[in-house]
């Protein structure tokens, strides 16, 4: 039996169908609600602590965002994650962010590295907890995309900022991934206060390559779970 959905807490500032819709999907990245489990309308409702309407709306978004699937006569279901998404999303991800990353070299601030090895150092000495990985991440990539200083390029990349998210933390709990991946992130940092855009796009590059192989070498669930139980030994 999976883990039960939190109640949504009520913000005056977002539609509550917006609010439902986010917790869902939030639910569908981290694992919560697992590929090919069924979406019922009244359980979740119940779980969320809001009526079924909200539920309905969020579903149907989340179908238009590749998250959900409908299927006739039987009802809506998390969509499964094949090959081709992953390959269709590593190949988006690694044309924009090496040219962030190309950009970045050329218009960087000192401001902006420093918070980028802030980031890196918390990392470095971080207790092994795959969210707080994961969210640091995060918070490095979207530093690198700011200090593009491309207003438009930060835009389409918030725009698949959630399909990235949902293969982030499955690419980060393969044991070795993390101290490769911050290693990685301080050499493109290295570039980028040399201001050599040539070998941030290169390092940038093979920073994302590496990551999508080691999504396609983990695609085995089984392989994932044993995966998230080893990653303290990494570290």
């Amino acid at each position: 039996m999976r883990t039960r959905l939190v109640p949504v807490k009520l913000d005056s500032y977002k539609p509550l169908r917006e609010i439902v819709f986010e917790s869902m999907r939030d639910a569908i990245i981290s694992g919560v609600l697992k590929p090919g489990e069924r979406l019922m309308e009244i359980q979740l409702a119940e779980e969320m602590g809001v009526s079924r309407t909200p539920v309905r709306e969020a579903i149907r978004k989340l179908e238009l965002e590749a998250f959900v699937i409908m299927i006739p006569r039987k009802g809506a279901y998390v969509a499964g994650v094949s090959h081709k998404d992953v390959a269709d999303v590593f190949e988006i991800r690694t044309a924009l962010e090496s040219l962030a990353a190309g950009l970045a070299a050329e218009r960087v601030t000192a401001d902006e590295i420093e918070q980028m090895e802030r980031v890196l150092i918390f990392s470095e000495g971080e207790e092994p907890d795959l969210e707080k990985i994961v969210a640091q991440d995060t918070e490095f990539h979207d530093l690198l995309y700011k200090a593009s200083h491309n207003n438009r390029l930060q835009q389409i990349l918030a725009n698949l900022r959630e399909q990235i998210q949902r293969f982030r933390a499955t690419s980060l709990a393969v044991p070795g991934r993390v101290l490769e991946a911050v290693k990685e992130h301080r050499a493109i940092v290295e570039a980028l206060a040399e201001h050599n855009s040539e070998l941030a796009q290169e390092l940038m590059t093979a920073h994302i390559v590496t990551a999508e192989n080691v999504m396609f070498e983990t695609f085995n669930p089984d392989i994932v779970k044993n995966n998230l139980a080893k990653i303290k030994q990494d570290i």
